[in-house]
């Protein structure tokens, strides 16, 4: 897997098509790695696509404290290695919020955006502070249950036992600097005044039974994006894999658009 080193850290990355085809560049969650992508792989072959551990994530590493514009501007490196001028982008969670990053700071780098799970201001200082403290002294094994109840319904969590066990197994075993890092990144990210600055075209994707960015959020974004779509899926927080073929239609068609 290439690697760039930049900013006190390595970000590791993959792309798969073909190398003429249009890039389409994919933004992981808090927790995960570029394989939370595997379910869309299938759908998107006839283009160059773009995969990316999240800095302090998977194979990608990081020291000190980041933001979000760090984190933006290693989205922005990847496409350079990939040797991509433009890209269409789908991100999620902290991924999602990158995109917006993406879409104020870089409109002439990414097309179309799709925004799931996510919003402008994701959480509160105090829930952050509160995860920060319980990964610093437990570790991550201790809240991966918390977690994982919020990713998933109760129901996918019962059929789809597997899965839900592999994408444990990469919360588990993300590096805790790398995760409290990007805590801290989310807690004080605030893109609720820029993000009305966006002219790409975005289509924002909620989970009917997402606690971490409820539905609400993902309408405030729709509102202050100029022309925004919104679907809303029967999914809690990890709609691209818990709804993936819902997810995948939901994608295509607003690509194909």
């Amino acid at each position: 897997m290439p690697e760039i080193t930049r900013a006190g850290g390595t970000i590791h990355w993959q792309a798969d098509g073909p190398s003429s085809a249009p890039a389409l560049l994919f933004s992981n969650s808090l927790g995960a790695d570029l394989d939370l992508w595997l379910p869309q792989l299938d759908v998107v072959r006839d283009r160059r696509v773009i995969r990316y551990d999240t800095r302090g994530h998977g194979r990608s590493t990081g020291t000190s404290s980041w933001t979000i514009d760090l984190l933006g501007e290693d989205a922005l490196a990847v496409l350079d290695a990939a040797g991509a001028k433009r890209a269409d982008f789908v991100g999620i969670s902290l991924g999602g919020l990158t995109g917006m990053w993406l879409g104020v700071h870089a409109p002439d780098r990414v097309g179309k955006l799709v925004l799931a799970n996510t919003c402008a201001k994701i959480g509160t200082p105090e829930t952050w502070n509160q995860r920060i403290s319980a990964v610093q002294t437990e570790g991550l094994a201790a809240i991966a249950d918390s977690v994982l109840a919020r990713w998933f319904t109760p129901g996918f969590a019962a059929s789809h036992a597997g899965t839900v066990a592999r994408i444990r197994h990469t919360l588990v075993h993300t590096p805790p600097h790398g995760y409290i890092a990007c805590c801290e990144a989310l807690r004080e990210a605030d893109l609720r005044n820029q993000i009305a600055a966006i002219k790409s075209p975005v289509l924002v994707v909620t989970g009917t039974h997402d606690l971490s960015t409820p539905p609400a959020l993902g309408e405030f974004v729709r509102t202050r994006i100029d022309g925004a779509r919104l679907v809303e899926l029967d999914a809690a927080h990890i709609s691209n894999v818990e709804q993936a073929e819902a997810f995948n239609r939901a994608m295509l068609e607003f690509f194909s658009a």
